[in-house]
């Protein structure tokens, strides 16, 4: 008896010991694949923003923003990223609908822009930020007034929301707070040049854009996807009044979620070449493309809106707004640098853009 205790405490930590190490074994394996599959994930992620950053250039610019109303807020975390028009070689200016997605919690969207440089259009990508970058002073409605966003704010791990511009409901979103904004109404799709809105980056927006950015989200990525093979979304299908202007989760274009253009945002005009021809391989083989790459860096283009669209848009510029609408019918927002800045002259002709007078 004496020597059966131990004999029998010797094997138990025998067993002890090989349950452990299988245990850390398995334990390796599990962080072994979150740690590759984690990298994966960053590389695909790094690799995508790196392909949206790249600078897309043309030679027409993209229809006006088109007016629609924000669908309802599906719940809390989710985040406004507003609508804009995408290029394809094949078809040109496509709508890409405003959607709510989940936000990295603390981060907030800047979204992309075009502008005018080097006689092009180029495309800004947009990108997920402690703070909100330059975005052209382009008035994208719900909160992204031109520069800024006053659609909500995040106080600690929570995303509180501006009822006085974003379409939330109290029963299922409980941080909420009023805060009345005031918004110069504007359509126009692009920054610079002739009938472009005339803005420049503040000091804290040229900070914000040299601090470190996360790429769009998976759901965005789907969104942008999406939209390019939806024939309906192109501006020469829906000449600026796209069906489906906005959903209520990204990558679900079903009727429950999608919301239709109430109407253009100006008078469309087709261009007079096709997509490829309007389409420029690399800014860098135009005159002027080294002002054009450092002010246009990562673009996409648009179509200008008409004279009698700038005039409507101006004659327009101080009225009141309801809520949870986009443009002319949203609700109230900010000034955006100042009144002059977001007036609009007549665009140039489609096919040879003329180069600003001022400087950038």
């Amino acid at each position: 008896m004496g020597c059966t205790a131990p004999v029998q405490a010797k094997w138990w930590h025998a067993d002890r010991f090989r349950d452990l190490t299988t245990g850390l074994m398995k334990m390796n394996r599990n962080f072994l694949r979150s740690l590759v599959l984690g990298l994966l994930i960053l590389g695909f992620s790094a690799v995508s923003f790196g392909q949206i950053a790249v600078g897309v250039s043309v030679r027409i610019g993209p229809p006006a923003l088109p007016v629609y109303a924000q669908p309802i807020c599906p719940g809390p975390g989710y985040y406004w990223t507003p609508g804009y028009w995408g290029w394809n070689d094949d078809g040109g200016y496509y709508w890409v609908p405003g959607t709510w997605v989940v936000a990295p919690v603390g981060m907030l969207w800047t979204p992309g822009w075009w502008g005018w440089g080097g006689g092009l259009y180029l495309w800004h990508a947009g990108y997920w930020g402690p703070h909100i970058g330059f975005y052209g002073g382009i008035n994208y409605g719900f909160g992204y007034t031109g520069v800024g966003f006053v659609g909500g704010e995040w106080r600690g791990g929570a995303f509180f929301y501006n009822r006085a511009v974003m379409n939330v409901s109290v029963t299922n979103v409980t941080h909420v707070y009023n805060r009345t904004v005031v918004v110069n109404e504007n359509h126009v799709a692009f920054n610079g040049g002739e009938g472009g809105i005339q803005a420049h980056a503040t000091p804290a927006e040229e900070a914000a854009a040299h601090e470190q950015h996360m790429a769009p989200v998976a759901a965005q990525m789907q969104q942008e996807h999406m939209a390019s093979q939806n024939r309906a979304n192109f501006a020469s299908e829906n000449h600026g009044r796209p069906a489906i202007a906005a959903t209520a989760r990204a990558g679900d274009f079903s009727s429950r979620s999608a919301v239709a253009a109430r109407s253009a945002g100006g008078e469309y005009h087709a261009p007079a070449m096709s997509p490829r021809e309007a389409r420029v391989s690399s800014p860098a083989n135009s005159r002027g493309s080294s002002e054009a790459n450092r002010s246009n860096e990562g673009f996409r283009p648009f179509t200008p809106p008409s004279k009698t669209a700038s005039t409507r848009s101006n004659t327009s510029h101080n009225e009141p707004s309801r809520s949870y609408s986009s443009h002319s019918e949203s609700s109230h927002s900010t000034p955006s640098h100042n009144s002059n800045q977001h007036k609009s002259s007549p665009p140039p002709h489609q096919n040879a853009p003329k180069e600003p007078k001022r400087g950038r």
